[in-house]
């Protein structure tokens, strides 16, 4: 199933645009803010949370970057005015931190700010190990400055990764999607899942809220065992948007939180295909996922 997954990413630059458009929509809201509060209000009518992305990590100045907070801004007033169970995930790429480190810290602090002053709550997302010590920094300072609304993500794939939870309140916790050395990272599928189970453990041990993002049933079972006991508030199941919904659909009838992340917005065709080349297993899931609707059909 692996190289069926590798050799269909493979093909997708070859795919024409309109296809790719028609085959990741479930996968991303749409281009407009509008799409994304659509989806957001049917994943809440089905028991379901959601937490918005804004495409588009790749700027090269100053007012790209605040012209990508505006937007953040303007999804929290939405979010807001509208009723939803929702929060943001920020890129700090795409906040300026490749281009100045203060920048991105004023920016980032702004969207924290705003969010707590709507009930709501910022996930920093962690991208590839170039950023990790930085975003960890930024993370950790805006807890030290009394905003409790914030969260990061951290990645089960790196080496470090199981040192980096000491003292963190809030994570998201994933296997990790970046191409890295093996010197820092682990390569080896199983010991990427059994540094993910340690993590997810320490993490209730030390009492942190955590978001376990997954589809991997090893993990999701793995991750059932661990927080058998829990109050459901203690904790969260996270998914991609269209990835596995039954699963996640059994997971609320369960009784447990699911978290659901909706990217949106003008960047989705390299959103598409960064994602997929990132993760060939989530092309194997989505490729068989639309056979299966064709032979529905």
């Amino acid at each position: 199933m692996a190289l069926l997954d590798r050799t269909i990413v493979k093909l997708l630059p070859a795919v024409p645009r309109p296809v790719v458009q028609r085959l990741s929509s479930r996968y991303i809201a749409g281009p407009s803010v509008d799409d994304a509060l659509r989806v957001l209000a049917d994943l809440n009518a089905a028991g379901k949370l959601a937490t918005v992305d804004v495409l588009g990590e790749e700027i090269s100045n100053a007012d790209e970057a605040r012209a990508i907070a505006g937007q953040y801004h303007d999804v929290l007033a939405r979010i807001d005015e509208e009723g939803l169970d929702a929060n943001v995930s920020v890129k700090l790429t795409a906040l300026g931190l490749e281009l100045d480190h203060a920048l991105c810290a004023e920016i980032l602090e702004n969207v924290v700010s705003d969010a707590a002053a709507r009930g709501s709550f910022v996930r920093i997302d962690m991208e590839d190990s170039s950023t990790t010590e930085r975003t960890l920094h930024l993370y950790r300072s805006l807890r030290a400055d009394g905003h409790t609304n914030v969260g990061v993500v951290l990645q089960a794939y790196l080496r470090r990764t199981y040192d980096d939870l000491e003292g963190l309140d809030n994570v998201r916790l994933c296997k990790g999607i970046y191409v890295e050395p093996a010197s820092i990272a682990y390569r080896d599928f199983h010991e990427v899942r059994a540094n993910y189970v340690r993590c997810l453990e320490r993490l209730v041990e030390q009492g942190s809220y955590v978001g376990i993002a997954t589809h991997d049933e090893y993990l999701i079972d793995e991750a059932l065992r661990v927080v058998q006991g829990l109050s459901p508030d203690r904790y969260e199941f996270q998914m991609l948007l269209g990835v596995r919904p039954d699963r996640g659909d059994q997971l609320v009838a369960d009784g447990h939180r699911l978290r659901v992340y909706v990217p949106y917005g003008s960047h989705w065709y390299e959103y598409s295909l960064r994602r997929l080349q990132e993760n060939p297993k989530i092309a194997g899931y989505i490729a068989a996922d639309t056979v299966g609707r064709v032979l529905h059909f």
